[in-house]
């Protein structure tokens, strides 16, 4: 399975620990999430999708737009 979410992060030339601190969590338990060691809570999806403004469907490769759903 593709891994989208260490995909973003590189091609947003990111560090683990930047985008940890943008969702609120540590820099290890990121490295957690990004190697699958550490399931993806559905609040940890959200905020993933927010920061890099892409669809959760996406993060999961559900689909292969990454454009974030119209918000209600």
């Amino acid at each position: 399975m593709k891994n989208r979410i260490r995909d973003l992060r590189e091609d947003n030339d990111l560090s683990q620990r930047k985008v940890a601190e943008a969702i609120g969590i540590t820099q290890r338990k990121y490295s957690y999430v990004e190697t699958g060691t550490q399931q993806l809570t559905d609040e940890l999806l959200c905020r993933l999708a927010d920061f890099y403004g892409v669809s959760v469907d996406y993060l999961l490769c559900r689909t292969d737009r990454d454009k974030p759903y119209p918000k209600k």
